[in-house]
């Protein structure tokens, strides 16, 4: 069956991702494979940098890395089995990069129902749905 599969996560509403969570430890524990929670920030406009202050970008990747850790830490899989990584860049660029790199052969991604400006400019789960060159699960 699988043996990777890469889930998506936003710290910031990690309750989207709980549904996706749940489906890959499922089916990772039927399978042994190994989970990869990945969470992607957002790049701050370079116009805005003399403004941040010095060190922000390292606190807020400690930060990220801190949340995903906790998020991680539930996961009721043996520890090898789960692993969570801190990207920055566009989300659905970053995923599909890391999917590609790690290995994954599955990527199981939560989904909720989509605002006006999802339909406007595209959200991050269709992007990967039509991207991916593993298959994808969407979870709601």
């Amino acid at each position: 069956m699988y043996k990777s599969i890469l889930v998506p996560v936003d710290i910031a509403e990690p309750e989207l991702a709980e549904p996706a969570i749940a489906a890959a430890v499922g089916l990772a524990k039927g399978a042994g494979a190994a989970v990869r929670l990945v969470y992607v920030r957002s790049l701050v406009p370079i116009t805005y940098m003399e403004f941040v202050p010095a060190g922000f970008d390292a606190e807020q990747q400690e930060d990220a890395e801190a949340k995903l850790a906790a998020i991680a830490a539930k996961i009721e899989l043996p520890e090898a089995q789960v692993s969570a990584k801190v990207l920055i860049g566009s989300v659905h660029g970053e995923v599909l990069a890391e999917a590609e790199a790690s290995g994954a052969d599955l990527i199981v991604i939560g989904s909720h129902e989509p605002g006006m400006l999802a339909y406007v400019i595209g959200s991050n789960a269709s992007a990967i749905v039509r991207r991916a060159k593993c298959s994808v699960l969407v979870v709601r």
